[in-house]
């Protein structure tokens, strides 16, 4: 996995530097930026910042509203509504997992915050924050009065025909579900905040970093059970001395959006470029590391999925917990859950279920 040399932090407006040349855009887009800007910082308000060697590099606000939302053509009632008051990335960070990243911590704090609706404004000319938006669901619904598009997504019209669109929500009409075995050392790369305990700004600092879409490469001995927009359970393996019964556990989980085959019984479905092209830079592997599997392993498939959310240390569900309630009867990669089932291993990790799988 490629990485980038900075972090997420959230950080008080006082603390950031409004000169940095990533302000220049949105000084541009709006005169009056420097003095809102001021006022957030007299009010000790907060920014999710993005800071590597070159400066800011992404820079997220959050606002919550319950007042009338103002169209150019007509006015949509007061409601509770979580308003993404600023999304904006560096141009060297745009087309990657970023800005991903970023959006994915503002829809948790939305369902979070169980408010019916979220929105943002956005100049025409910002087309990929617009097709960032739209691929997570949001809807155009007009522009404002000062010609911005104004995007909203609303929790009674998720669109789940699409993994990307529900997120953070899991689609409530699945008849199956997952369980997807990764060993420890490969699960704390692409999950580092599942072990994170009980700090949400930590785990979310760490979120907007890695991104929500995580590529998962499959190396079975047999056939696997996985479709795209199935939900699954992330089940680590503890690979340590000891038993497993309580340190190998479910952690998260996840909605499949892509299922790839690469490899069958040693016959190449993919080619070596396109199975780099493929895995890209969500997955743990190097192009070499990636190189060895091609050559050495007889199955390869390539599972791509959006991470719907994590139970976090302390709430992580057991090897043994799972297999006194006969939830773990097979190997992982032929397990299948019913709807029910499912639910009683998110319920077994203190999820409200209510607010994951909403009817």
């Amino acid at each position: 996995m490629s990485e980038m040399a900075g972090k997420f932090l959230w950080k008080s407006f006082s603390s950031v530097n409004l000169d940095d040349p990533f302000f220049n855009s949105l000084k541009n887009d709006y005169p009056e930026f420097s003095d809102w800007f001021a006022k957030k910082a007299i009010n000790g308000e907060q920014a999710l910042v993005f800071d590597d060697e070159e400066g800011i590099g992404a820079f997220v606000y959050l606002k919550e509203e319950n007042e009338p939302l103002e169209l150019a053509n007509e006015t949509l009632p007061a409601e509770p509504r979580l308003k993404i008051g600023t999304l904006r990335l560096a141009e060297r960070y745009r087309g990657i997992r970023l800005g991903e990243g970023a959006l994915g911590v503002c829809l948790w704090r939305w369902q979070d915050k169980r408010l019916p609706q979220i929105y943002v404004t956005v100049f025409e000319q910002h087309r990929e924050l617009i097709q960032l938006f739209e691929r997570f669901g949001f809807v155009r619904i007009g522009k404002n009065h000062r010609g911005e598009c104004v995007y909203l997504k609303s929790r009674i019209s998720i669109d789940y025909t699409d993994p990307y669109k529900a997120f953070p929500f899991v689609r409530p009409d699945f008849d199956k579900a997952g369980l997807l075995p990764i060993n420890d050392f490969f699960h704390d790369q692409l999950f580092p905040y599942s072990e994170l305990k009980g700090n949400k700004l930590e785990v979310e600092e760490e979120i907007a970093g890695n991104g929500i879409t995580k590529v998962f490469i499959a190396t079975p001995y047999s056939p696997m059970c996985y479709s795209p927009n199935q939900p699954v359970s992330i089940y680590r393996i503890f690979t340590g001395q000891g038993s497993k019964q309580y340190k190998s556990v479910i952690t998260s989980y996840c909605t499949i959006t892509k299922v790839t085959p690469v490899k069958e019984k040693h016959r190449v479905l993919l080619d070596i470029r396109d199975f780099v092209r493929c895995a890209g830079n969500k997955t743990i592997f190097s192009i070499d590391d990636l190189k060895k599997l091609h050559a050495q392993q007889a199955n390869i498939i390539i599972l791509e999925l959006i991470y719907n959310g994590f139970y976090g240390k302390g709430h992580n569900v057991t090897y043994k917990e799972l297999k006194d309630r006969n939830l773990f009867p097979a190997h992982p990669y032929q397990i299948t859950y019913n709807r029910t089932q499912f639910i009683e291993i998110l319920e077994l990790g203190d999820v409200d279920v209510q607010n994951v799988i909403i009817d």
